[in-house]
């Protein structure tokens, strides 16, 4: 397994992440200790959770699995989790005001049985917070002790400037990540997110890499989902977004491009699009969410795993989001890469 830094920080982790968000709701707390136990033999350090996956049975499942640890395993996981969703119904059980995260992140620490966590993501924008009483806490928690590092979370290009101009400003501690979905189907924050991090030196912690299983070849053209799928178990679920996604051409060109390069390489469609996305700028962490330990176990076949630069440009081509028009396409292209005479 290779290793990066946290962003800025000078952190190391290991470059693919063990997510969690299906603990205690797809995968139950034996097959969730042996996904952990599974990553950290690969050579895994980072894992990521949040108090809001299964109302905090994702974090307590981690927290009984670390308790029963050597103190060799656990120095060497490097833990994240986020807050910022409704963790009850009263109206302070959300969002990012001081109230609320001060309550959630000392719950995420008590569930996680920990004293401190080394990375806490705020787990979305929150409009109706002002960013000064959302940062002004986080900063007090680094310097507590709870938290060694920040991260954002699913936030905008201008979200992101805004963030790192106030800490910045005041003298705050900076974000070090962003958690965005990115995958081959989803490369629309290459226009303006990914520029905003590298701008302020963030490190991208990519969520759905494999487009909530597309790029795995599990769905087929003109053949409705059915068997050991989400869709297929629960056909109502998500059918939109199937539909949408399974009339675009551009879908089944990106599923043949990657199918291609799979079976030159001899891998699974999943390792080629994980690799693919291992290695793009900005990234430092490919969150790996598996309902088995078979699907985390072909995942982590991923790790070493780096495609020439021809199945790079395949890949590239046939993924290519060509906005239509101004300010991410037509001349916009040109403004953005053309230099000055």
């Amino acid at each position: 397994m290779e290793h990066r830094t946290l962003g800025r920080s000078g952190c190391a982790v290991s470059s693919l992440t063990l997510g969690t968000m299906t603990f205690g709701h797809e995968t139950d707390e034996a097959g969730a200790h042996a996904q952990l136990d599974a990553f950290l033999a690969a050579g895994g350090t980072l894992i990521d959770t949040a108090d809001v996956y299964t109302r905090g049975a994702s974090e307590t499942i981690i927290g009984r699995w670390l308790a029963r640890q050597p103190a060799e395993v656990r120095d060497r996981v490097v833990l994240a989790t986020k807050g910022r969703f409704p963790m009850g119904d009263a109206p302070n059980d959300v969002g990012l005001s001081r109230r609320h995260l001060s309550a959630a992140l000392d719950a995420s620490l008590r569930r996680l049985q920990v004293d401190h966590v080394d990375l806490y993501q705020v787990h979305a924008w929150d409009p109706l917070t002002p960013l000064e009483e959302t940062w002004a806490f986080l900063d007090d928690a680094v310097r507590a002790g709870k938290v060694h590092y920040l991260g954002l979370s699913n936030y905008a290009g201008w979200q992101v400037q805004k963030v790192a101009d106030l800490a910045a400003h005041r003298g705050l501690a900076r974000p070090v990540t962003l958690q965005p979905q990115y995958n081959l189907l989803v490369r629309e924050i290459e226009w303006e997110i990914v520029p905003a991090c590298a701008e302020n030196g963030l490190g991208l912690l990519p969520w759905s890499p494999l487009g909530g299983g597309w790029l795995t070849g599990k769905y087929k053209r003109d053949q409705r989902p059915e068997g050991a799928t989400r869709l297929g178990e629960d056909p109502e679920r998500g059918v939109e977004a199937y539909d949408r996604r399974s009339t675009a051409q551009r879908t089944w060109d990106v599923i043949d491009a990657v199918e291609s390069v799979a079976t030159d390489r001899g891998v699974s469609m999943a390792q080629v699009a994980l690799a693919w996305l291992h290695d793009r700028p900005q990234v430092t962490s490919v969150i790996l969410g598996a309902r088995t330990l078979e699907q985390l176990e072909d995942n982590l076949g991923a790790a070493g795993l780096h495609l020439t630069a021809d199945e790079t440009a395949a890949l590239d081509a046939a993924s290519d989001p060509a906005p239509a028009d101004y300010p991410y396409g037509g001349p916009g292209v040109e403004q953005r890469t053309r230099l000055l005479p």
